[in-house]
């Protein structure tokens, strides 16, 4: 039993020692029922009149846009401006577990609860993709649509009171938790496309899904909800006619395919399965909960084509070239229980989460050419591991001082955070050379080698304090502040003030300015990888990526890694003049210094480094309202997300790694929806500009080929009609009039076999056309 799992023990077997005394104890006042709401730990507020700008998505917004592929990630580019969830491909483990940004950040700088409980990341470290290399984040579509309520979305820096990883943000997603009613939903939609590139029509990305939740009471006055989800989807294909590339072998077989249509970019195939809990018990006077999710995603994504000859093909196996298909076999869980209540005029909460992200990567239809004739063709590619166990004690206390229109809030509380990270070898075939000239190692891979695993842990511990008061009827002030100790590099210490000030009883300014920090992640602490291939001369090479603590790499000039630290400000205003019309105008600065990258340094060594510090500013527009309609109403809304990061020390990145940071993310977008409701018809329509990504390459030789892809209308649009009071039927579309991004030029199209590039929020498959029916009982 290694060190966490000791913990996690101890912990579970504490904390039910701790419920059952607290349990037992009598209480003086009646318990209360918390409301979370992401940003404040007082009471809940609307988001016009929060110090920081928040958005709400609802569950009518949820299900308005549940056509996405039934994917999260996929609903929250949708609907937020902020959030982008580009579609990788070609891209390792990239093609398996995607990352987000909010505001053009980095994919590890939003922090992500449920329930607001800390949530555990993707035990994968992205090496492979353009969007989020060298990181591991949130994965995102681990969690099903059918279980949530709302969605909040706290666009500032948070450390003070969430800690690490909250620089760009946090997204709180609520679970439902009725107790009574329940759904049963089923949609199919497919990819419908005219593909220029090929000059063909194309039908594919066949998506199925079908999902069910139900509410139950409990007790007296508890609560059960359930639920699940199926979800089935088919490969998608956006490849051009390319020809053989001038640096591949010259042969009669390798001829037979110039020009040819031999790769497959796009989506790779997946079957998911998604269960959820959560539920509410009363324990005397207090209050018992829990909640808890599973994931199992088994995924597909697309390597290269190996030509028949040459370097990386194996033609006594696949005497026409081979396109290998890398496997990802995903399993997520998380739970979450507690118990909270009332005493002495404080209200206590007591919890404890346990995540665990366990992921094992694979290959397909794929060689090691090095073994020659005896190579398998499938491969085990090693697997990656994550838990994380977290204990919360939170109090929330009011203070009546008289002079003030409310209670003073006063917030204190205490975290205790042990994680871990582990990765397993892959099959020996997958790394290890054999007796043949050839590449080393299974393609799309190779394997972790055995000599190269990990295990490393870490116990945190942080105390924070939190006070909101309104001062006046017009004039509203919080401050937090937060301290972090890590075990292994050391401790943080991040601080907030935001304030509101109502100038009239519709006009009103909001600001905030904090210190935020993101602590490296263990993966980037301990994550090792090495392969074996043929350098000049026909020598075996070794290249390797190495942690910080190894010799070799401390002798290319590696030292500790330490925390992202990050200092925000934002300010703005809200108008609000009703349900008709509200408007919120947010400016936005975020400078993170010491802001950890991969870096290649000399002897074929990588590691992690705190390399480079950025500045990011932008703004955010957001406007809403109801419009009367005839014996209708349309609900309308309308929001803009600008966001510009810029590097401080550019001098210390290659051009490629410069355009990750700075100009890969898209520069904007504005998204313009309404939905008009009309008796027992709703009719939705929405129109997303994505703006303007630029893609560099360095090619060697001083030849760095640069591209930048103007912006891209798409409009989606679904029609629903209650046949009904409780069956629902609706038709849609996304990318409805089937818009593409600009096609990549030749110097970046390998050779015309990827025609677009994957930056573009609109991504490369075309319009979706969808079916989808939802009963409520």
């Amino acid at each position: 039993m290694n060190r966490l799992n000791r913990c996690v023990v101890l912990g579970i077997a504490a904390f039910t020692g701790v419920l059952l005394t607290i349990g037992s104890a009598s209480a003086q006042d009646e318990a209360t029922e918390e409301i979370v709401v992401v940003g404040t730990r007082g009471e809940a507020r609307d988001p016009l009149e929060s110090a920081v700008p928040v958005d709400l998505i609802s569950a009518d917004d949820i299900a308005a846009a549940h056509s996405f592929g039934g994917e999260l990630g996929e609903l929250l580019q949708a609907l937020a401006p902020s959030f982008s969830f580009p579609r990788q491909s070609n891209s390792g483990l990239g093609d398996h577990v995607r990352a987000a940004q909010l505001r053009g950040m980095s994919p590890d700088h939003v922090l992500v609860l449920v329930n607001g409980k800390r949530q555990h990341t993707a035990a994968v470290v992205s090496l492979e993709s353009k969007i989020g290399l060298g990181t591991n984040p949130f994965d995102f579509n681990t969690i099903p649509l059918n279980a949530i309520e709302r969605i909040e979305i706290l666009r500032d820096g948070a450390g003070a009171q969430y800690g690490s990883d909250a620089i760009a943000g946090v997204i709180n997603i609520v679970l439902k938790d009725a107790a009574q009613g329940g759904t049963v939903s089923a949609s199919f939609g497919q990819h419908r496309t005219d593909f220029d590139p090929i000059n063909d029509n194309i039908e594919d990305g066949d998506t199925f899904s079908v999902a069910a939740d139900y509410g139950f009471e409990v007790g007296n006055g508890g609560s059960l909800r359930i639920g699940g989800e199926y979800r089935t989807r088919d490969a998608t294909n956006r490849a051009g006619i390319g020809v053989l590339p001038f640096f591949e072998e010259q042969t009669p077989a390798n001829q037979a395919l110039d020009p040819a249509r031999v790769f497959a970019p796009g989506d790779g195939g997946a079957d998911d399965i998604y269960l959820f809990y959560n539920t509410t018990i009363p324990v005397g006077e207090s209050e018992f909960y829990s909640f808890g999710r599973y994931s199992n995603r088994e995924t597909e994504g697309t390597g290269f084509f190996r030509y028949p000859d040459g370097f990386t093909s194996l033609p006594s196996v696949y005497p026409n070239g081979f396109r290998p298909i890398t496997t990802g076999d995903n399993t997520d869980t998380s739970l979450s229980l507690g118990l909270r209540g009332n005493n002495f005029d404080s209200d206590w909460d007591l919890s404890l989460t346990i995540g665990k992200n366990d992921f094992d990567s694979g290959v397909k239809n794929s060689a090691n050419p090095s073994l020659g004739p005896a190579s398998p063709t499938t491969f085990d590619l090693g697997g990656f591991e994550f838990t994380q166990m977290t204990l919360n004690a939170d109090v929330v206390r009011g203070f009546d001082l008289g002079n003030l229109s409310s209670p003073l809030t006063f917030a204190y509380g205490a975290e205790l955070r042990f994680e871990d990270y582990e990765t397993s070898a892959g099959d020996p075939e997958s790394y290890e050379p054999g007796p043949f000239v050839a590449d080393v190692g299974a393609q799309a891979g190779p394997g972790l080698p055995a000599d190269s695993v990990a295990d490393v842990d870490r116990t945190v511990f942080a105390a924070y304090v939190d006070v909101e008061a309104d001062l006046s009827d017009q004039f509203s002030l919080g401050a937090a502040a937060r301290f972090e100790d890590y075990d292994d590099f050391g401790n943080a210490v991040t601080g907030k003030l935001s304030g509101r000030f109502a100038v009239t009883d519709t006009f009103a300014i909001r600001g905030a300015v904090g210190t935020s920090f993101r602590a490296p992640s263990l993966a980037q602490v301990g994550y090792e990888r090495s392969t074996t291939n043929f350098g000049d001369g026909g020598m075996l090479e070794l290249f390797r990526l190495l942690p910080v603590s190894d010799p070799d790499a401390i002798a290319e000039g590696a030292v500790p890694l330490k925390e992202e630290e990050s200092t925000n400000l934002s300010i703005g205003f809200v108008y609000d003049s009703g349900p008709a019309f509200n408007l919120t105008v947010d400016y936005f600065q975020i400078d993170v210094d010491d802001r950890i990258t991969l870096i290649n340094a000399g002897n074929n060594i990588q590691y992690f480094s705190n390399l480079i510090d950025t500045e990011t500013t932008g703004f955010d527009v957001v406007a809403a309202g109801v419009i009367e309609v005839g014996s209708g109403a349309i609900d309308w809304r309308v929001s803009y997300n600008n966001s510009e990061t810029d590097a401080k020390n550019p001098g210390v990145l290659g051009v490629e790694d410069l355009n990750t940071v700075e100009t890969a993310p898209p520069e904007d977008k504005i998204i313009v929806s309404g939905n008009w409701v009309v008796d027992r018809w709703s009719t939705l329509l929405r129109v997303t500009r994505y703006g303007d990504t630029t893609r560099v390459f360095d090619f060697g030789g001083g030849f760095e080929p640069t591209q930048t892809y103007g912006s891209v209308w798409s409009v989606d649009a679904e029609v629903a009609v209650n046949v009904t009071d409780a069956w629902t039927v609706a038709i849609g579309a996304d990318n409805l009039t089937d818009e593409y991004p600009d096609r990549s030029s030749d110097d970046i199209n390998y050779f015309g076999h990827l025609p677009f590039d994957v930056l573009s929020g609109i991504g490369m498959n075309g319009r979706y056309i969808y079916l989808r029916t939802q009963f409520d009982f």
